[in-house]
């Protein structure tokens, strides 16, 4: 399976910041925004990724990252001329994606829980249909909202509803085969002028082929696209890391965790880190694992 990260978009909800810089590299406490859905995918097992922002942007996002063998990835850049929707995403991405399955998250969602990890690799195993994660907001309206039945299946998708028929609503975290790339080519740009993720998953509900994971109680799913939320975010993060002495979405880390780099690879890039927390904090894994 391949992994899509979209970074693109204006960000106009964060403005006036977002006049000079992309919505995706703002901090989240101590990391780019874009290091946490970064991590879900390498989490999940998936190792050939395809970053995807606007052509002002792309190239900080190359510099930042490079061709991703210094954390033991293939990453690979394309540009989104307009926002024109998250199911876009398919049809900058069909070379990339050839004839694999593959995995959407949004630069923006914030994914953290015990047993994530295990979730997210069950997800990206070879599959038919797709699955997406719900989560239970207090506020569903301005999201792609679910009802489920009795057994616990979803039986219909409404986007940004007025009356929305649950609290449960469609994070920014999918999984698809391969017929999501014609899917999203078939699609039809809906009245805001997008291609509509919510048309790509109805479909899959169509064929009775849209699973869901419900994350519960004992998961954080974010959304970092206003200021009020972006500050929660990385109050949650800190919180997290002071308390428990770990950092979230620690690239190298899961690198490292995941076997896609040796230690001694891990210890040369921590190394070579300019002096910070940061580089204390990998200096410290090498030396508890040594």
């Amino acid at each position: 399976m391949k992994g899509i990260i979209l970074a693109g978009g204006n960000g106009t909800r964060l403005y006036p910041v977002t006049r000079v810089i992309n919505k995706q590299l703002l901090p989240v406490y101590d990391k780019p925004m874009i290091y946490y859905p970064l991590s879900i995918l390498m989490l999940a097992g998936i190792r050939e990724i395809l970053v995807i922002s606007s052509e002002k942007f792309l190239p900080c996002y190359e510099e930042l990252f490079g061709d991703g063998s210094n954390l033991g990835l293939e990453i690979s850049y394309a540009i989104q001329k307009e926002p024109n929707g998250l199911a876009e995403s398919f049809i900058i991405g069909r070379n990339f994606v050839g004839s694999d399955n593959v995995a959407l998250i949004l630069g923006d969602n914030i994914f953290f829980g015990q047993g994530l990890s295990g979730q997210l690799q069950n997800s990206s195993k070879n599959h038919q249909g797709g699955k997406i994660f719900a989560y239970w907001v207090s506020d569903p309206r301005p999201y792609g909202v679910i009802t489920l039945n009795d057994a616990q299946e979803i039986v219909n998708i409404e986007e940004k509803p007025e009356n929305p028929e649950s609290n449960w609503v469609v994070t920014g975290l999918y999984f698809y085969d391969n017929r999501v790339l014609e899917v999203a080519n078939d699609l039809e740009k809906s009245a805001r002028g997008e291609l509509e993720i919510t048309d790509v998953n109805k479909f899959y509900l169509s064929q009775g082929q849209l699973d869901v994971k419900l994350l519960g109680r004992g998961y954080t799913w974010l959304d970092t696209g206003t200021h009020e939320s972006l500050l929660e975010a990385s109050q949650f993060v800190q919180t997290i890391e002071s308390r428990q002495g770990f950092k979230v979405a620690c690239l190298e880390e899961v690198a490292l965790r995941m076997n896609y780099i040796s230690l001694e690879h891990f210890s040369k890039i921590s190394e070579q880190m300019r002096e910070s927390s940061y580089k204390n904090y990998l200096k410290s894994i090498v030396s508890n694992i040594d």
